[in-house]
Parts: structure tokens; C-alpha cells; sequence
């Protein structure tokens, strides 16, 4: 099927859980009550009722805007120091953490207050050293009322403003004991399968290869209609605690997780009408050797589909999936790779360490990549040049250098950080990125995952981004942070991301700047695909959809200079 990825991002997280007995009973449904297994950890904020201090204008940047789970929208406060801004849950919650994605305008010193009533308050978390960026606050405790009190602005011309507030309730630690993933590479049957140009393959063993950037989908020859149906075979009789679904767009309104013992007489375990897409964490307990997903209300006129679909238990015959390496600490200190560009006046870059990457660009660029390192050579004072040039080849009126480590360096996880100088223009387009390492075996962008650790436009060069690709969320609508900066032309600045299994947090100058967590991503975004191996791209580009065009004003030669790069694990 084809999907639009564009819509703007909702806070949809899905988790209920239920026990139901299955030996002889028919299906039953039965409600979440404080006696059941523990509730994972869900947003209980959004959409709720909400009122501020204030509101920048009249027509935008309203206080809802704050909690309605799209990152394009954002509540912003007056130009003042003191400023608040609260919402009503409807009802007591037992609040287990508190999520605030800040615009540039974010406060350096608040606190977060709890109230049942809304007029007495308790204080739940302070700080006067508040970064902006992301921040996940541990602020525990029962509160229909959460209050955020503004007192000192981190940008002091400006007033405050933030993305999302979300407020979470419930634990999101999964099965422990024995428990583990029971589904992966096991044996998969579905109503039908797509499997062409558009979706290829989207058969049903892709949504249990644990890779999140393939999918199981309906055809849309005769496969868009209700029900609709994906099943997997766990080798042996197994007992089911938790089953997880990272829905496509293409999500079921209405569905069942069904389980049976032998393929053709089934028992529902969980239902549901109201399903809402993206992540579903289903704590439901069962017994059988089959696990079934069955829709039967589609959420729009297209068929069904699944990123992933992944069962919890004990017993069955179960296939362990590719270890992944264990988390770093950070502070990383075991250097893994490094340049410092020490060589003499003239050097090239060295070819132990980078590959050159020639050739015509992507995304509207004007310029031609030189082979032979003919844009990039080292200073003799420490640094690489990366220079871009107005000079006629191949048909381009702009030469320029791109290189990377591939083939040479790959790297899952760890601080990959480097110190660099950008020039100031208009059309102008430095960055150090990652890709996927699937890419070099024929994966296309964006299924192969794309981490943008550095990009500056040269025509505001006071501002930088950083910002993930992947199959449900890139380009335009990529997964980032835009963050105001000093005029970052002027000096060397030191450009980070700390990445392991839990998300990626990038960092300029040591100040976390964004925090892209994995549990965030999948459910208000779609699949974390960044747990393989990436290599390192540097690289300055000349014009192109992002940057804009270049004009009279853009100095050339123009040189982006590099002090090193360095990998920490």
C-alpha cells in the first residue's frame, strides 16, 4: 500500500492489560482494575484541559497547543520572567514522570507542582540549571493538577515555550523472570500479503524478523477489506504475557489478539474498538501455540499493517534474535576512532579512516563532489578544509567535498562527536550525519535510518538542527530539533550525540540540545530503526531544498574546517 508519512505527529499510545482464563471459556473482556498485572507507563495529558500565564499572540501559540500531541505546535508565553502554565487530568493520577520538549525558548529555572484540588500545591521537582532541549523529569506522586512555574528564561529576549507537556502514568518496565521474545523468525500466515513495487516484500514473516523498518501489509488486491488477519506459529505450546504491535498508518480501529493450539480454533484474549495506531503494549495472558492479530475494523480505506509484532512469554520454541552490544556508560571514554587532521599544509584526508564520495547530489544541491579529494585538504594548523567552490564540472557550476567512513568504520552505539567551524551564506549547507550501514547492501533511504547530528543553513547560521530519518517520519517531517545558538560561524563549536538502546541525545558545546527517546518515538511517531550499525558522513553542500538558494551575496570559495572527529564507547 502507499502511505502518507507526512501527518502530523500524535501522542498515540495504546496499552491495556487483562487476564483472561482461556481453558474452556469463550472470549471475554474484562476491564483494568488495581488488581490486575501493572499498567505499562502511558500519556495521561494529552488534550486535557489547560491554562497559561499568558500567550504570545492573540491567534497562535495557545495554551492547548502545549499537550496536543503534535511536535509541529507549540505554547509560547509572553516576553517576561514569571510564567506558568498547568493542566487538568480530570481525575487523581498517579503521576511516574514528566516530559517537556522545549522550543529555543526554554526555561532555565522552574519547578513542577502537584495539586489534587487546584489550590493547595506540593513541589515535585525544581532546577535552576534547566538546558532546554528534551528533558524526561522524575516527578512521582498523585496530582490531578500539574503545574510548571517559569522563573528564569534561558533566553532572556524571549519568554517561554515548549512543543509537548506530556504527563505519564503506569510503569513501562517490561515481562521479567523467564519471560522473553517468543516470536522472532517463527513461521507467519496472514488473510494476504502485499508484494510489489510499492511495498516489496511485504509478506507476513517481515512483521517477526525484529527489523522495524520492514512491514507485513495487506494486498490492496482484494486485501483491503475487514477482517483482515496475521498469524505466527511459536513452534510449541507456549504461556503469553505481553504482546506488543507497532502499527503502520494503516492501523486496526477494531481488533482481537486471539490464541490457539492448533491453527484453526481460536480464542480472543484481548479486545478492543477504539484502537488508535502506533504502539500497542498488550499485557494479556494466555496459552497456545498460535498468536493471531485479527482486525476487523480498518482505520481508513486502506487494509492493514504491521511494523513489528512481537510475543512475550514462556515455553514455546523460541529463537534468539542477534545480541546487541551492551549500552555504553556515558561519560564514554574508550576512544574507538578519531581524526585530528594534524597533517601537514596540503594533505589530503586520509584514506585508512574516509572513503571520498564523488559524484551528483541529492535534495535540489547545485554543486559537483569532487573525486580525488579536490575540495579538502588539511590547513597545516589542525584542522580540515572542506571548501566549496564556484568552479565549472560535470555540468555543475559549484564544486564541493563529501566523505564518509564507510567501509572503513562502523559503530552501534557510543558519543560520536566532532568540532567543526561553518561558513556563513546564503544556500550554504554543512552537516555531520550517520547512515544506516544496510544502505552499502542496497536498502534504500529512508528504510536503512538517517541521524542528522549537525546541520546549519548559512543563511541563519544562529541556529542549528538535529534530527532522525526513517521510514514514517523523514524529510520535512523528520524527527528533530531546531535550537537557537550563537552565531556558530564565528568559532569552532563541538557537535555530539550519545547514542545507545534507550534513544539518542545530541549535544552542542556539552548542552543537551535534544533527546530522541526510543519509547517517545514509537509511540507518537512510528519504529526506532537505530539499533544496527551507521557510518559517519561529513560533508558542505551548495543550495538544495533546505538551505534555499545561493545568491550574489554567498562567498566563495566558502570553507566549513573540521578540528576532529572522535568515536567513544
Amino acid at each position: 500500500m502507499t502511505v502518507h508519512v507526512s501527518d502530523p505527529p500524535r501522542s498515540r499510545r495504546r496499552l491495556l492489560t487483562l487476564t483472561a482464563a482461556i481453558s474452556g471459556l469463550l472470549a471475554s473482556f474484562v476491564a483494568i482494575t488495581a488488581g490486575d498485572a501493572e499498567a505499562a507507563e502511558v500519556v495521561v495529558s494529552q488534550n486535557k484541559p489547560v491554562t497559561a500565564s499568558s500567550t504570545e499572540t492573540a491567534g497562535g501559540y495557545q495554551a492547548r497547543e502545549g499537550n496536543d500531541g503534535n511536535n509541529g505546535t507549540r505554547w509560547a508565553s509572553t516576553w517576561s520572567a514569571s510564567q506558568w502554565w498547568q493542566v487538568d487530568l480530570g481525575a487523581t493520577t498517579a503521576v511516574s514522570r514528566i516530559a517537556i520538549n522545549w522550543e529555543g525558548a526554554y526555561a532555565k529555572a522552574f519547578t513542577i507542582q502537584f495539586s489534587t484540588d487546584g489550590a493547595a500545591y506540593t513541589q515535585a521537582y525544581a532546577t535552576t540549571t534547566g538546558t532546554g532541549g528534551q528533558q524526561s523529569i522524575p516527578a512521582t506522586g498523585n496530582a490531578r493538577y500539574v503545574r510548571i512555574n517559569m522563573t528564569e528564561r534561558g533566553l532572556p529576549a524571549y519568554g517561554y515555550s515548549f512543543w509537548e507537556f506530556q504527563v505519564f502514568a503506569g510503569d513501562s518496565t517490561p515481562p521479567t523472570g523467564n519471560t522473553r521474545l517468543l516470536s522472532y523468525a517463527k513461521p507467519a500466515r496472514a488473510s494476504t500479503e502485499q508484494n510489489d513495487p510499492q511495498c516489496n516484500p511485504c509478506t507476513a514473516d517481515k512483521a517477526f524478523d525484529n527489523d522495524p523498518a520492514s512491514r507485513w501489509a495487506t494486498n490492496p488486491t482484494g486485501g483491503w477489506v475487514d477482517p483482515g488477519w496475521i498469524q505466527v506459529d511459536l513452534g510449541a505450546t507456549a504461556q503469553i504475557s505481553q504482546v506488543v504491535l507497532q502499527w503502520d498508518p494503516a492501523y486496526a480501529r477494531s481488533y482481537q489478539i486471539q490464541v490457539s493450539s492448533d491453527g484453526a480454533n481460536w480464542t480472543s484474549i484481548y479486545s478492543t474498538t477504539t484502537g488508535d495506531g502506533l504502539k500497542d503494549v498488550i499485557n494479556a495472558t494466555g496459552t497456545g501455540r498460535y498468536v493471531r492479530m485479527y482486525g476487523t475494523a480498518r482505520s481508513s480505506a486502506y487494509g492493514y499493517s504491521l511494523w513489528e509484532f512481537s510475543v512475550y512469554g514462556t515455553g514455546g520454541n523460541p529463537t534468539a534474535p542477534p545480541a546487541k552490544p551492551a549500552d555504553p556508560t556515558f561519560p564514554a571514554t574508550r576512544l574507538v576512532f578519531a581524526d585530528e587532521f594534524n597533517g601537514p599544509a596540503g594533505a589530503k584526508p586520509d584514506t585508512a579512516k574516509w572513503t571520498y564520495d564523488p559524484g551528483f547530489p541529492q535534495n535540489g544541491e547545485v554543486q559537483y563532489y569532487t573525486p580525488d579529494s579536490n575540495n579538502a585538504s588539511m590547513n597545516g594548523t589542525g584542522a580540515l578544509v572542506i571548501e566549496a567552490r564556484r568552479e565549472a564540472s560535470n555540468g555543475r557550476d559549484y564544486t564541493s567535498h563529501r566523505m564518509n567512513t564507510s567501509n572503513k568504520f562502523h559503530v552501534q552505539y557510543g558519543r560520536i562527536e566532532a568540532r567543526i567551524r561553518v561558513p556563513k551564506g546564503n544556500g550554504l549547507w554543512p552537516a555531520f550525519w550517520l547512515m544506516g550501514d544496510d544502505f552499502l547492501q542496497g536498502r534504500p533511504w529512508p528504510y536503512n535510518g538517517e541521524i542528522d547530528i549537525m546541520e546549519v543553513l548559512g543563511r541563519n547560521t544562529s541556529e542549528a538542527y538535529s534530527t532522525l530519518h526513517a521510514p514514517a517520519y523523514n524529510g520535512a517531517g523528520g524527527y528533530g530539533q531546531k535550537y537557537a545558538t550563537p552565531d556558530l560561524s564565528l568559532d569552532f563549536h563541538t557537535y555530539a550525540a550519545e547514542w545507545d538502546s534507550k534513544g539518542i541525545r545530541f549535544f552542542l558545546d556539552g548542552r543537551q540540545v535534544f533527546d530522541a527517546n526510543k519509547e517517545t518515538v514509537e509511540n507518537t511517531r512510528g519504529p526506532w530503526i537505530y539499533d544496527h550499525k551507521f557510518y559517519l558522513i561529513l560533508n558542505l553542500a551548495v543550495g538544495g531544498d533546505f538551505p534555499g538558494p545561493i545568491d550574489a551575496s554567498t562567498p566563495f570559495p566558502s570553507r566549513m574546517l573540521v578540528d576532529y572527529v572522535r568515536v567513544y564507547q
